[in-house]
């Protein structure tokens, strides 16, 4: 940089709304790129957002704190956008009273699968005991998520990132692995990937359809509340194993 540009650099970098500025700008860069793409899953927007940030506060030597000191204000509305989710699927309320029975099924299989799938492989591999339990919740959305972590004792910000690779994977893969499956109704896609993809699945089941969406944060919540209530119980029991 030349001393002028540092110079501004500077005085931007002071301000805390920098880091809302620069997630802001990075989101509908990555959403142009998405879009241009024809929606193609593998160019997800919040993977592409994420690598963009990255690089920029990695070049310009940029603390994360001081990037979270104004982004966090889109930290603070996963909470509305999250109790938000209620309405959409208020409007699905008679179809979900008829697949209330399956869809409890399908929510205990993909949280169990969720949890001994990823412990499991990594155990295979000898991971850690303190990455295990820091992979374990790994399927849920990232408060509940980090949350579980702390109490069962893994590492809440490796699960957070943990947390957010999982939820971009499976939007980019979701897609492929439900159309491999012959699974076309939307409720049923939405639920799927709502369970293992949390709310950046649920963002790309709403880009679906408003039935995916809704069922997709359905799923997010109840996986969520699930998670939490076994967690603790399956260690409990692997400790008297």
């Amino acid at each position: 940089m030349s001393p002028r540009i540092a110079d501004v650099w500077v005085y931007l970098s002071a301000s805390p709304l920098l880091g809302l500025t620069l997630t802001l700008l990075a989101y509908q860069a990555a959403y142009w790129i998405y879009e241009r793409a024809g929606f193609n899953p593998l160019l997800n927007p919040v993977l592409l957002a994420v690598a963009m940030l990255v690089t920029a506060l990695a070049v310009t030597g940029t603390p994360y704190a001081t990037y979270f000191d104004g982004a966090q204000f889109v930290h603070f509305l996963l909470g509305p956008a999250t109790v938000a989710l209620a309405v959409p699927l208020y409007l699905q309320f008679d179809r979900l009273k008829r697949l209330a029975l399956p869809l409890v099924g399908a929510l205990v299989a993909g949280s169990v699968t969720a949890i001994v799938s990823a412990v499991g492989i990594a155990w295979l591999f000898g991971t850690a005991d303190t990455t295990l339990l820091s992979l374990a919740p790994k399927s849920v959305t990232a408060p509940i998520a980090m949350g579980i972590a702390e109490k069962i004792g893994g590492i809440p910000s490796l699960t957070a990132v943990l947390v957010i690779m999982t939820g971009v994977s499976g939007a980019m893969m979701a897609k492929y692995v439900l159309d491999a499956l012959r699974i076309t109704d939307h409720g049923v896609r939405g639920f799927a990937v709502g369970v293992a993809a949390h709310g950046i699945g649920t963002a790309r089941a709403f880009q679906v359809s408003e039935q995916a969406g809704a069922f997709a944060g359905l799923g997010m919540g109840l996986n969520g509340l699930v998670t939490a209530i076994l967690m603790p119980l399956m260690i409990a029991l692997l400790k008297l194993i």
